[in-house]
């Protein structure tokens, strides 16, 4: 055999041998630290030998201090505490608090606008911030499931294509969608698109809200669009318009006028409802909604409500679409309010 056969030969044995991690050793020690300890837990010298262990690391007593030390001056800062003689490591310093991130982590779970799935993957991505302790208490006080959540898993695209139409004063077109009464999104007007110039997004009461500039000749205003509701987005080669009237524009004050919220002792009311403004219940409460067919043009709609006059009155503002017919005690409520209401504003003789 000649010698570069045997070169050959030995070098396949080589790299069948496992691959040692002995390199990476510095990498793992970090991750030991951060996904162990954390301001109320620490870990020991002897602790961190046997994790390094597991992933093929050897390590020295005299090497660790020298590698923590390493991780300090990088920006991982560390604080050492001996017990007698057993030396106890722990994080101090990290990019976010527990209490930030639990204000993360709540922001994502109650967005309406995030799927149920990618609410969970975004959460998931928030704990691995913390050490593993602080991750079990942020999901266990996560309740991701039975929220009113959007359908659309399009939504984190949606709103990159948005940011991109601003940032490059471009006009958006889009289909826009409506709940019939399958409890299914289909889109308005026989999937025509929509022209309309983006100049921000709101997010209010956990849904997500496109402001634009409608291009529509019997429009030319400005408009709100759900963004889980937009479909088949498309950026066009043309300029945005509407910039005057949306110098005018307070968006915080525009939210606040449009977008209404309520609470109160929990009830489940019946609600007679017209099938062309059925999407408007199933916006507020979500597709758990019963919903009955009634008629050709009506439907018997059960929803959990908040029983107390902003309810009553944000029924009646809906006019003829919506008409309560039950719990008994709730229409009583609202002959009540409208006999309150007559009296309140009486006309004089």
């Amino acid at each position: 055999m000649s010698e570069t056969e045997n070169n050959d030969l030995t070098a396949g044995k080589q790299s069948k041998e496992p691959r040692s991690n002995q390199k990476l050793k510095l990498l793992y020690l970090a991750k030991i630290l951060l996904n162990n300890t954390d301001a109320n837990h620490d870990i020991t010298l002897d602790e961190i030998l046997n994790k390094l262990h597991a992933y093929d690391v050897t390590a020295a007593r005299k090497s660790l201090y020298d590698d923590i030390a390493q991780l300090n001056d990088f920006g991982i800062k560390t604080q050492k505490t001996q017990y007698g003689r057993t030396v106890h490591y722990k994080v101090i310093g990290r990019a976010f608090e527990l209490a930030e991130l639990k204000l993360l982590v709540d922001s994502v779970a109650a967005a309406k606008f995030i799927t149920e799935e990618k609410s969970n993957e975004l959460i998931k991505k928030l704990e691995s911030l913390t050490s593993r302790q602080e991750a079990a208490t942020l999901q266990r006080q996560v309740y991701v499931a039975g929220r009113v959540k959007t359908m659309n898993s399009d939504i984190m695209k949606n709103v990159d294509a948005i940011h991109n139409a601003i940032a490059n004063n471009s006009s958006l077109s889009f289909q826009y969608c409506r709940w019939n009464t399958k409890k299914e999104l289909e889109v308005k007007h026989d999937g025509a698109r929509y022209h309309v110039s983006p100049w921000g997004l709101l997010w209010n009461d956990g849904n997500y809200y496109l402001i634009g500039y409608d291009h529509d000749t019997q429009v030319n205003d400005i408009r709100h669009y759900r963004v889980d509701k937009m479909k088949n987005i498309l950026i066009e080669n043309k300029v945005r318009e509407g910039r005057e009237k949306l110098k005018k524009l307070d968006i915080a004050s525009y939210g606040k006028s449009k977008f209404g919220m309520y609470n109160g002792e929990e009830i489940k009311a019946e609600i007679l409802c017209k099938n062309s403004a059925i999407g408007v219940l199933i916006d507020r409460f979500g597709t758990d909604v019963t919903i009955l067919k009634k008629d050709e043009a009506h439907s018997r709609v059960f929803v959990k409500v908040a029983d107390n006059k902003l309810f009553i009155h944000w029924i009646m503002a809906m006019g003829d679409n919506f008409k309560i017919i039950g719990p008994e005690n709730l229409v009583k409520e609202v002959h009540d309010e409208l006999n309150r209401l007559a009296k309140q504003y009486e006309l004089a003789d």
